[in-house]
């Protein structure tokens, strides 16, 4: 195992891939390990949240030791993602259920908050409208998906799927099963056909209504969110 202080430099230098493999190593020394994760994260924390900042917060959120929870709660009490909204909708509660790795029921509460966003009649529908998403704002699209990558490390959130949609040359019928939605002719089952942990395919959830055809998830591709710098 390397030395505790060799690793520490590393996580300051490296990149964010290279970041990603020491954050197990650390994890793995217990206290000392977490100490390092806390004087790092604290270094960075006025950065934008990246994926190494996630897992990293996650990991310390895991260790829920008091050292761990009172570092988080003093330096991160609003989580590592900035909860922006134009409708002042409350995405507290997703965070804290995919901190968690609760991801079933974030995919609902998900959901949820897209129908708040998008209005009294889509609450009580409980389902989207593709037309109601192209009003969706573009800072409310950008921290539910930004809550998602981070939160999984990479693997999950619209922009995640978007992309892979994208190298597909934008072929449904491809992307639903490289994402595991189908196979052959037959569709997912939900809930217990979805992978609901880190083991799924990159690209799995959320899963946008998807049991209601292309045109939700057509429109969340489409959305101005993902032509604009971020």
């Amino acid at each position: 195992m390397q030395d505790i202080n060799d690793l520490s430099s590393q996580l300051r230098s490296e990149s964010e891939k290279n970041q990603l493999k020491l954050i197990p190593q650390l994890i793995e020394i217990g206290a000392p390990g977490w100490e390092t994760l806390m004087d790092w994260m604290y270094s960075v924390r006025e950065a934008p949240a990246n994926l190494a900042i996630g897992k990293a917060y996650k990991a310390l959120y895991q260790a829920n030791t008091p050292q761990t929870k009172e570092f988080l709660q003093t330096n991160f009490p609003q989580g590592i993602v900035p909860l922006e909204s134009e409708r002042n909708i409350d995405y507290q509660p997703l965070q804290s259920l995919l901190v968690q790795q609760n991801f079933q029921q974030a995919d609902a509460i998900t959901l949820k908050k897209m129908c708040e966003v998008a209005g009294e009649t889509a609450i009580n529908r409980k389902w989207l409208y593709f037309t109601e998403i192209d009003n969706f704002p573009i800072p409310d699209l950008r921290t539910i998906d930004n809550l998602w990558r981070i939160h999984s490390e990479g693997k999950f959130g619209f922009s995640v799927q978007r992309k892979i949609w994208l190298s597909l040359g934008k072929d449904y019928t491809k992307l639903w099963e490289k994402i595991d939605w189908k196979k052959g002719n037959t569709w997912t089952r939900y809930p217990n056909g979805f992978t609901w942990d880190l083991t799924a395919p990159r690209g799995h959830l959320p899963l946008s209504n998807q049991l209601r055809g292309v045109r939700v998830i057509d429109a969340i591709f489409s959305h101005p969110a993902w032509s604009q710098s971020q």
